[in-house]
C-alpha cells in the first residue's frame, strides 16, 4: 500500500494551504491532512454479516487574524480550491470575536527530533483473514460449556496518517496501523440469558491475542454471570477488576484537564499540590511508549512529547495542557493538545496509567470479610463539578475472601476524591488500552441493591 505509507502528497498538501491563508491575509496557521484506510468483518452464528472498506482524506486549516481564529475542512483534496478555502476561513476569522489566549506554539517548544515508536505495521490484514480471525473467536466462544448463542464476532484492520504544518516552520508526520478482534457471548436461556465480552486492540498484529482466547474468555465470562443474586444496600469495600479500573484513571484525566479547571468545571480546580491518593500512588501519562495505542511524537500543535506525571506519589500535580488552556491558567502547555481536521485543539491524554502496588488481586480481595468484585460498569453517572460518582454495576460478591455469587443490578456510588484517598491498587497493571490500572481496592463504597 505505497500511496497510504507515503505522506509526501498530504505534506504538500498541509504546505500548499498554510501558504494560501498567508496570502489571503492571515497572520499565523496550520493545517492537519489525515489519510486513512481499514477494513472490518462481523460475523454471526458462522455467517459474515457485514464487510466493509473505509477509506477517508480529510484536510483542515486554522487560520489566526491577531487573536482571532476560525477553522475550515474539507474531504475534497483533489481539486484546486485551496485559495479559496483559505480565504473563506480568514473571513471566518475576522468576523470571530477576540480570543486572547488563542495562538500558534511557541516556537521553542516545537519537536525537532521525532523518535522512533514503532507504531506501524504496514502489513494490513486481508478481508479472508479478518473472517477468520472473527469465525475463531465466536467458534472458541460457542464451545464454552453454558454458552448459548453469540452476541457477534468482529475483526479490523487499518492504517492511518497524519501530517501537521504550521506557518512558523513546524512539520511533522505520524501514521500508525490497528488490529483488532472481539467477542460477544450469550449464556443462559429466556429471561436468565447473561451477556458478556472481550477485545483485544493493538497496532501490530503479532501482539494481538489471539482471537480463540479472546472468544474463549468472552464466553467463560458470560457463564459465570449466571443466575446473579440481589444483595442488600450497605457500605463496603469495593474490587475493580482491572479491566474496568481504569475507568477511575479516566475520571481523573477528566477532571485533570486544563479546559475543565479552566472554565471551573473540575472538582480537582483547586487541589493542585495537594494529596489525593495514598502516598507511592503515581498517575502518568506517556505518549513515548512503544507500539502504545496512543503513541504520538508530538501533539496536535506541533509541541514535542514527554512523559509527565498528572499523580506523583499521591499529590496531583500537573494538569493536561494545550497551548491556549495553559495561557489561560498562566501556565505552560505540556504538549496535550489534540484535534480534529474540523476543531481547534483541545487537551486530552495519551496513553495514561496508574502504578501498580505490591498485593496481588487475590490478596487485595482475600482481605475483606464482605464486599463486592465489580467486573462491569454501566451509565455515566459521574459529576465532574461536584466528584459525586454513582454507575451501574454487576460482579461477585466477596465473602470471607473469596468470591461467592454473581450480582447485578445494583449501583455502586461515593464521591471521587474520597475513593482516590482511600484506594490500594494490585500488581496486576497490563498495557492493553489506551488508559490502563491494575486491580483496584476502593474501600467504603455505597453498594445500592433492593
Amino acid at each position: 500500500m505505497p500511496s497510504l505509507l507515503d505522506q509526501s502528497a498530504l505534506t504538500d498538501l498541509a504546505e500548499r494551504l498554510v501558504a494560501a491563508a498567508k496570502r489571503a491575509g492571515a497572520d499565523a496557521a496550520d493545517a492537519i491532512a489525515v489519510r486513512g484506510v481499514s477494513l472490518s468483518v462481523d460475523v454471526r452464528d458462522g455467517a459474515v454479516e457485514e464487510s466493509q472498506r473505509a477509506e477517508h482524506d480529510d484536510v483542515g486549516l486554522r487560520v489566526l487574524v491577531g487573536r482571532k481564529q476560525a477553522v475550515v475542512s474539507t474531504s475534497d483534496i483533489k481539486g484546486d480550491g485551496l485559495d479559496t478555502l483559505a480565504e473563506r476561513a480568514v473571513a471566518m476569522a475576522r468576523a470571530a470575536p477576540q480570543d486572547r489566549f488563542a495562538g500558534l506554539a511557541e516556537p521553542e517548544l516545537l519537536a525537532r527530533a521525532l523518535p522512533s515508536l514503532d507504531l506501524l505495521d504496514p502489513d494490513m490484514a486481508s478481508v479472508e483473514a479478518l473472517e477468520r480471525r472473527a469465525r475463531d473467536a465466536e467458534a472458541a466462544a460457542l464451545a464454552v460449556p453454558g454458552v448459548t448463542k453469540s452476541g457477534g464476532a468482529s475483526a479490523s484492520s487499518g492504517i492511518g496518517g497524519m501530517v501537521l504544518v504550521t506557518s512558523h516552520g513546524f512539520t511533522g508526520t505520524t501514521i500508525s496501523s490497528s488490529h483488532a478482534v472481539s467477542m460477544s457471548a450469550i449464556a443462559g436461556e429466556g429471561t436468565g440469558m447473561e451477556t458478556d465480552f472481550d477485545y483485544s486492540a493493538t497496532l501490530h498484529a503479532a501482539d494481538l491475542e489471539s482471537a480463540a482466547a479472546v472468544g474463549r474468555s468472552a464466553g467463560e465470562r458470560a457463564v459465570k454471570r449466571l443466575n446473579p443474586r440481589k444483595v442488600a444496600t450497605r457500605r463496603v469495600p469495593v474490587v475493580f477488576d482491572w479491566r474496568i479500573a481504569g475507568s477511575l484513571v479516566g475520571h481523573l484525566a477528566s477532571a485533570a484537564n486544563g479546559a475543565a479547571v479552566a472554565r471551573k468545571t473540575s472538582f480537582l480546580r483547586d487541589k493542585r499540590g495537594e494529596r489525593i491518593f495514598a502516598p507511592g500512588i503515581d498517575v502518568v501519562d506517556d505518549p513515548l511508549r512503544r507500539r502504545g495505542l496512543r503513541s504520538r511524537p508530538f501533539d496536535a500543535e506541533g509541541v514535542a512529547a514527554s512523559v509527565h506525571k498528572i499523580v506523583d506519589d499521591g499529590v496531583l500535580q500537573n494538569w493536561l495542557l494545550d497551548c491556549a488552556t495553559a495561557r489561560e491558567l498562566n501556565l505552560q502547555t505540556n504538549g496535550h493538545a489534540q484535534r480534529g481536521v474540523s476543531s481547534t485543539p483541545s487537551p486530552a491524554p495519551s496513553n495514561l496509567h496508574l502504578t501498580a502496588g505490591s498485593k496481588s488481586p487475590d490478596q487485595l480481595i482475600g482481605e475483606i470479610t464482605d464486599g463486592f468484585f465489580v467486573t462491569s460498569l454501566i451509565g455515566m453517572g459521574v459529576n465532574m463539578i461536584t466528584g459525586n460518582y454513582s454507575r451501574g454495576a454487576s460482579g461477585f460478591w466477596i465473602e470471607n475472601g473469596e468470591l461467592t455469587f454473581p450480582v447485578s443490578e445494583v449501583t455502586i456510588a461515593g464521591p471521587l476524591l474520597d475513593m482516590f484517598k482511600g484506594l490500594e491498587p494490585a500488581n496486576d497493571l497490563q498495557f492493553r488500552y489506551g488508559t490502563n490500572a491494575p486491580t483496584l481496592r476502593v474501600e467504603g463504597l455505597t453498594v445500592a441493591g433492593h
